[in-house]
């Protein structure tokens, strides 16, 4: 089963109704695009969850020794600065910037760009919307993003303001000067 993306053209949901729609249908994920698309995903198998959980603890060990910033799960979505509603596979926002919002503003959908973001293909993701995804995070302020796609042994780079790069086969990618010494071993994630 793949992602259903309804058109809301017509139909503008109030962030609150948003937020509404999502507590009271929690079997389903939703995200609006900054289009304005409603998309409904499915659940993902096994593998992926496995590969999603996997990606989170890498992360957040890394961020519980520096202590530079915080980790999100799938389940958080974002309110971005360009009227999408995203939930990344694995988000990290720096300290000060999360510490800035206010408690009503953390307990909802955070109205904030995450600095980094993950997405991990799925078997059932369409790999152009999720392309489109990443660029919608560039568009948003994010400043790294690794679309990671098992099905074609790569990954995607992107970074703000630059051009993707693709990498086949990588066994380590680098947090860069963003996170600063996190290095992930892709061996887990691109290889059956």
């Amino acid at each position: 089963m793949s992602a259903l993306t309804l058109n809301l053209d017509t139909v503008h949901l109030t962030d609150e109704q948003f937020y509404q729609l999502c507590q009271n249908n929690c079997e389903f994920n939703f995200e609006i695009t900054a289009k304005g698309e409603l998309i409904i995903m499915p659940p993902v198998g096994g593998d992926s969850g496995n590969r999603e959980a996997e990606l989170i603890i890498d992360l957040g060990i890394w961020n519980r020794q520096t202590k530079l910033g915080f980790t999100f799960s799938s389940s958080t979505v974002f309110k971005l600065p360009n009227g999408a509603n995203r939930s990344p596979d694995v988000a990290w926002i720096k300290r000060e910037r999360w510490e800035a919002l206010t408690p009503e503003q953390r307990r909802k959908f955070p109205p904030i760009a995450p600095d980094f973001v993950i997405e991990l293909r799925s078997a059932t993701d369409d790999l152009e919307m999720l392309r489109e995804k990443m660029q919608e995070y560039m568009d948003a302020g994010v400043n790294l993003g690794w679309l990671i796609n098992p099905q074609q042994q790569q990954v995607e780079i992107y970074r703000l303001e630059k051009d993707v790069e693709v990498r086949d086969i990588p066994t380590e990618l680098s947090g860069e000067n963003l996170l600063p010494g996190f290095r992930l071993n892709l061996s887990l994630y691109l290889y059956p």
